[in-house]
C-alpha cells in the first residue's frame, strides 16, 4: 500500500511539473532558428568557396565533412533536447499509472462539436482526460487561450480512441477548435470559452 502511494506522488509530482506549452514553443522556436542560421551559414561558406575568382576553390574534404558531423550532432541533440520538453510526454510514457480526477467524453459529427457542459470546468491542479469521439470525419482538437495561443492539440480519428491526458495548474477560460482540415466547414469549428480552469494562484494569460 505504501508503495502505491509513493508511486501515485511520483506521479502527481509529474504532472505539476508539466512544462508550460509557451515555454515550449519559444525555446523550440529559438533552438531551430539558430540551426537553420548555421545551415545557412555552411551552404553559403561553400558556395562561396567554390564560385570565387583568383583563388584556389578546392575544399579541404576533412573540413567540409567536419561542417556535416557538426550539423549532424546538433540537429540529434536538439531533437532529444525538445523531446524531453513536450509538456504531456511523462503522462503518456506511464499513462497505466494516472488516473484522471475528471473525464470530459466529447463527441464531434458534422462539424460541431457536442460537449457534456458549457463551460466544462476543471478544478486547479485536476489532471484531465478529454476523450473525442469521431463520427464522420477526421477533426482535431485543441484548447486555445484567449490570445489563441495553443496550450494543446490531438487528432480525432473515427472508429479509434482519441483522448489525452493534461494537467492545469493556471486559472484560465480556454476555447476549443479542430486542427485538422476537414474541409471548407471545419474552419468555424470554434467553440468560444468553453473550458474554464477556477482557483490557481496564476493566470494562463
Amino acid at each position: 500500500m505504501a508503495a502505491h502511494a509513493s508511486i501515485s506522488t511520483t506521479h502527481l509530482n509529474e504532472a505539476r511539473q508539466m512544462v508550460d506549452s509557451n515555454v515550449v514553443l519559444f525555446g523550440q522556436t529559438l533552438a531551430y532558428t539558430l540551426y537553420c542560421l548555421v545551415m545557412m551559414m555552411l551552404v553559403g561558406w561553400f558556395g562561396i568557396r567554390v564560385t570565387r575568382q583568383g583563388k584556389s576553390n578546392v575544399i579541404k574534404p576533412a573540413l567540409f565533412y567536419a561542417w556535416v558531423a557538426f550539423l549532424t550532432v546538433l540537429g540529434v541533440s536538439l531533437h532529444i533536447i525538445t523531446y524531453n520538453t513536450i509538456p504531456w510526454s511523462p503522462m503518456d510514457l506511464h499513462r497505466g499509472n494516472y488516473t484522471p480526477d475528471r473525464t470530459f467524453r466529447i463527441s464531434v459529427e458534422n462539424h460541431e462539436f457536442n460537449l457534456p457542459a458549457r463551460p466544462m470546468v476543471i478544478n486547479c491542479n485536476e489532471t484531465v482526460l478529454f476523450d473525442v469521439t469521431s463520427n464522420d470525419l477526421t477533426y482535431g482538437f485543441g484548447l486555445f487561450r484567449s490570445d489563441w495561443s495553443m496550450l494543446f492539440q490531438m487528432q480525432v480519428v473515427p472508429g479509434h480512441r482519441n483522448d489525452i491526458l493534461w494537467h492545469f495548474s493556471k486559472s484560465g477560460v480556454y476555447s476549443i477548435r479542430s486542427t485538422e482540415y476537414s474541409g471548407p466547414r471545419g474552419v468555424r469549428m470554434i467553440e468560444q470559452d468553453a473550458v474554464e480552469v477556477v482557483g490557481c494562484e496564476t493566470s494562463d494569460e
